[in-house]
């Protein structure tokens, strides 16, 4: 058997393309799943990306590690069907499509027309989806892009009514009239964990405003603001029953009243006396006057109340209370009993019940209210200030808070559930459970689902116009029996017409208009991308909660929780058994990577450059796997190249040239070595699989990664340096050995590095791919079996004493160095001064220690002297004396390299023949006579002569003595 040669300077990236098309041409990914037991499934859910954008480094990211877990549990034997999935729906669309089309509200959507919007959102939905399957394959992704789900699919929709349903029977669904943030660009709420998404720096007013007490001239109550837009809207002003108030005079005019302990951050450096203490339930009950003229519909308003939550951390004490716009105002007006005033509509325009700023923006009325109140002595003090603000995730345009209707679902009323259920999550790393997780399903409130939006699955609900009868509907068939009508699409412009009789009064039953939030449709995926209940019904509840989820740490308040909440909700599960949750990967400087920016290297050029195992292992290797974040190096990748990738190809390299230089073969029936090497490498390599397998089936990347590198350093910069010599000779034990070594470190290491571990599988295995053989190996290193570790090969002992010898060698390769030993010069002894424990621990295999030391600092005898060091470090000591023996076995060594350097350069093989003539003065010749045998069959050698050589050979210098060589191949 000839292995194929291998080439040191392979293209890596050209490497991997070649695999891929193997891949593809023996369906390498679809076999992998047909030939693992039907029964013996391991569940994975891939969240859905929106395909609207190219993938980033983070999409990417979420990728690999949904490609390692996969392939490591495909190999330890489970069939693992990976389906894509695509986002479809929402807002992310929405305003892509409003953006093109020129469109700046939802009045000019509906202008447009619902359904011309809803299908121009349809036909853009999957623009990208080819740059993603190829960003996909490039980076090694197995994933079935084929049989794919869509949100927005007929058969999704319907299990998402079915969802809805459920929730619906269960008590869970209700729709409430709460304050909660909204887009005005997009004219619609956003759930509480939506709002967490974006928050930014902003710069906005800070007023303190006068509000006149009734019946008391030129006294006013000081509330203090940031948000001067609500002022119009302001009903009533609230106070702390047990805080502590003043009511003081600055000057000779103006009376104010605020709490004392506000006195200094409000008052500032003017001079005052204070007229009176009080305590907040003595101001419970006054009357002040309207800072506008506006219409009231009846109820308490323009008074004092008493509200828990004021305090005296900031601001006067005095809290300005609107019900339209915040939800501790809401709360508080509807236990006074107080009116409701909405001046500003859910598109953030003033409305004509308050004709001074009517038509007027929400955000350009800030300075007119201000404006207002200066001329009309009713501003205290203003100031701008910065603070972090939420955003819209999807526009970016600022949220207001907003009292509005919308469809909730109970999580409080499940919320211990969740809570106790999330204690049978397996969370990777394991703080988020009770920390991130853990305390935001601590203060989870009412999720708010509906959407006063166009492009998404509608509420299946259906209301009466006169009387308050409401029907739910389930599915498509229900609807048809209703309705009367066919119904091929379940979107909203295709079922909103559809009306039945109302089952208690003469009027028509008409749909609810709002469509489900998209993190709804996201969080239903595990029964929607199944059909069930419709469809799948056995495999589902043999294959749910799902075996492993995995995103961003950002999911954790998005798809992970909307998972959570109704898998508890619907089946009392959470919806996975185990989570892996990554950090945030950003540019080099620490930055957000940003496009306008250009901060961070496109990451095609990447995969060219460096090849997708590279960026594959980088990315996993690093604590990004851990929940923390990776500053994107190209630098760092270009090292790990080096360092890693490099390194194993060197070594498989230099494998495949001495097993086809003796003619090699592999056995399965190998003989334990006796090699103490070889049994140290074989060790280590048990060990490592031991510890990887023990990562990977508790889905610790970060570890498992870990635990390469030092393997692949002891394989190629000892094993393999200390063991050259018998790979010279071709030593069957050797061979074997780096042959096994070698065909286990890449099975361990496929899932990570897919693309390498399979070219130096195929040609290690020395399969024949086209014409299979009957009982023969695997077609792939993606069909064959995980590596089990054998713990009766783990010798622990045995790694100490190589570290030990290591540290010796490493400690004498230092001294060597400080003294300008030559490696290369022969040296009579070594004594080794260390601890008695050490010495003792080598005692037992001297021999071979010594012979590896010998080698490994060219000595020809080592003496091993008990002593009690000052640190654990060994004392080290040589006898320098050199005889002309050790002289010529030092300059004929110093030949070898320089013969052997000049064979490199003329690129000839190991097996190639060469002869050698050599150009030195007498006394050299006469000096080195004796080792010319050694050189000859060091060098391959077939002759070595004497002669003149021309002026034009590079001249060298050995044993101080100026030559010249020559070497051509025989």
């Amino acid at each position: 058997m000839n292995f194929k040669p291998v080439d040191p300077t392979t293209n890596f990236p050209a490497l991997e393309q070649q695999i891929q098309k193997f891949w593809k041409d023996h369906a390498i990914f679809e076999r992998s799943i047909e030939e693992r037991p039907a029964d013996q499934h391991f569940t994975f859910y891939d969240g859905p990306p929106f395909a609207t954008g190219l993938p980033h480094y983070g999409s990417l990211l979420h990728s690999v590690t949904k490609d390692i877990i996969p392939r490591y549990w495909t190999m330890r034997g489970y069939r693992v069907t990976r389906r894509w999935g695509w986002d479809c729906h929402g807002l992310p669309i929405e305003n892509l499509i409003e953006k093109e089309l020129g469109l700046r509200s939802k009045r000019d959507i509906e202008a447009m027309g619902i359904g011309k919007f809803n299908e121009t959102c349809r036909n853009s939905v999957l623009r990208c989806a080819t740059d993603w399957e190829y960003y996909v394959n490039r980076l090694g992704r197995w994933v079935d892009f084929k049989n794919d789900y869509k949100t927005m699919n007929p058969n999704y929709m319907e299990s998402i009514w079915w969802v809805f349903r459920q929730l619906w029977d269960k008590g869970l669904l209700y729709q409430g009239h709460k304050s909660m943030h909204v887009c005005p660009r997009c004219s619609t709420p956003l759930s509480n964990f939506e709002v967490t998404l974006a928050y930014k720096d902003d710069t906005d007013p800070s007023v303190v405003v006068k509000f006149p007490v009734t019946g008391e001239e030129n006294t006013y109550i000081l509330a203090w603001t940031t948000t001067p837009w609500t002022l119009p809207a302001n009903i009533l002003l609230a106070v702390g029953q047990d805080i502590d108030y003043v009511k003081l005079k600055i000057g000779s005019k103006d009376t104010y009243i605020l709490a004392e302990a506000r006195i200094e951050q409000i008052i500032g450096n003017h001079e005052y006396e204070i007229l009176e203490k009080l305590q907040g339930k003595d101001l419970v009950g006054t009357k002040y006057t309207s800072l506008f003229e506006k219409e009231l519909a009846p109820g308490k308003a323009y008074e004092i109340v008493a509200a828990d939550y004021v305090s005296i951390d900031d601001g006067t004490g005095i809290v300005h209370i609107a019900p339209a716009y915040g939800e501790d105002d809401l709360q508080v007006g509807q236990k006074e009993g107080a009116p409701f005033f909405q001046h500003i509509t859910m598109d953030g325009f003033v409305n004509s019940s308050f004709p001074l700023f009517e038509g007027q923006h929400v955000w350009k009325t800030n300075p007119k209210v201000i404006d207002y109140l200066k001329e009309n002595h009713l501003l205290f003090h203003h100031e701008e200030f910065q603070h972090s603000y939420p955003h819209c995730w999807r526009c970016d345009s600022k949220l207001i808070n907003y009292a509005t209707s919308s469809w909730f679902v109970a999580v409080t009323k499940i919320k211990d559930d969740l809570i106790a259920l999330n204690d049978a999550i397996h969370w990777v790393p394991d703080h988020i459970q009770k920390g991130r997780f853990g305390e935001w399903l601590k203060n989870s409130r009412d999720w708010a689902i509906s959407r006063s939006r166009y492009w998404g699955t509608p509420l299946p609900v259906w209301k009466c116009t006169d009387c308050d009868q409401v029907e739910v509907v389930t599915s498509r068939e229900e609807l048809e029996k209703k309705s009367g009508e066919k119904v091929p699409d379940l979107h909203k412009h295709c079922i909103d017409q559809f009306t039945w009789k109302c089952e208690k009064c003469p009027s028509t039953m008409q749909r609810i208009p709002d469509v489900l939030d998209c993190w709804f449709e996201s969080g239903a995926m595990p029964y929607a991308s199944n059909h069930y209940p419709f469809e799948n019904q056995e495999w589902f509840q043999d294959n749910f909660p799902a075996d492993f989820i995995g995103e961003g740490i950002d999911q954790t308040r998005g798809w992970f929780y909307t998972l959570h909440v109704l898998g508890v909700a619907l089946f009392g599960k959470p919806a996975a058994r185990n989570i892996l949750c990554t950090g945030l990967i950003l540019a080099e400087d620490g930055q957000k990577m940003s496009k306008s920016k250009k901060n961070y290297p496109d990451p095609l050029e990447i995969l060219d450059k460096h090849g997708a195992d590279a960026l594959r292992f980088y990315m996993v290797n690093s604590p990004v796997v851990q929940g923390e974040n990776l500053n994107f190096s190209e630098k760092a990748l270009a090292e790990f190249f080096r360092n890693f990738i490099l390194m194993l190809w060197n070594s498989y390299s230099f494998f495949i040239t001495y097993a086809n230089a003796h003619n090699w073969k592999p056995t399965d029936t190998a003989q334990q070595s006796t090699n103490i090497l070889d049994q140290w490498i074989l060790s280590r390599l048990h060990e490592t699989t031991h510890i990887i397998t023990k990562a990977m089936d508790n889905y610790q990347l970060y570890t498992a990664t870990r635990a390469f590198q030092p393997l692949l350093t002891d394989l190629s910069k000892w094993y393999i340096r200390r063991s050259r010599d018998r790979f010279a000779d071709g030593d069957q034990q050797a061979l074997q050995t780096l042959y096994t070594a070698l065909l286990t470190f890449s099975k361990i290491l496929s899932p990570y590095m897919p693309f390498i571990t399979e070219a130096i599988y195929q040609n290690l295995t020395g399969i024949d791919f086209i014409e299979q053989k009957e009982n023969a190996l695997p077609l792939s290193i993606h069909l064959s079996t995980f590596p089990e570790a054998d713990e009766k090969l783990i010798n622990e002992k045995l790694h100490a004493q190589m570290d030990n010898i290591r540290t010796i060698a490493e400690v004498g390769n230092r001294v060597r160095k400080e003294t300008g030993l030559k490696v290369r010069q022969p040296l009579a002894s070594l004594t080794v001064k260390a601890k008695a424990s050490i010495t003792k621990l080598i005692t037992e295999e001297q021999e071979q220690f010594n012979t590896i030391l010998q080698d490994e600092l060219n000595v020809k005898a080592i003496i091993w002297q008990p002593e009690e060091t000052p640190t654990n470090e060994p004392i080290i000591e040589f006898d320098t004396t050199l005889t002309p023996t050790l002289l010529r076995e030092g300059a004929a060594r110093e030949l070898i390299r320089h013969i052997q350097s000049k064979r490199a350069k003329l690129g000839l093989k190991l097996s190639d023949t060469v002869t050698t003539t050599i150009d030195a003065p007498t006394e050299f010749q006469t000096f080195i006579t004796q080792e010319l045998e050694s050189i000859r069959q060091s060098t391959s050698s077939q002759a070595i002569s004497w002669e003149t050589l021309p002026n034009e050979e590079e001249q060298v210098k050995v044993a101080e003595h100026k030559i010249k060589i020559s070497v051509k191949k025989q």
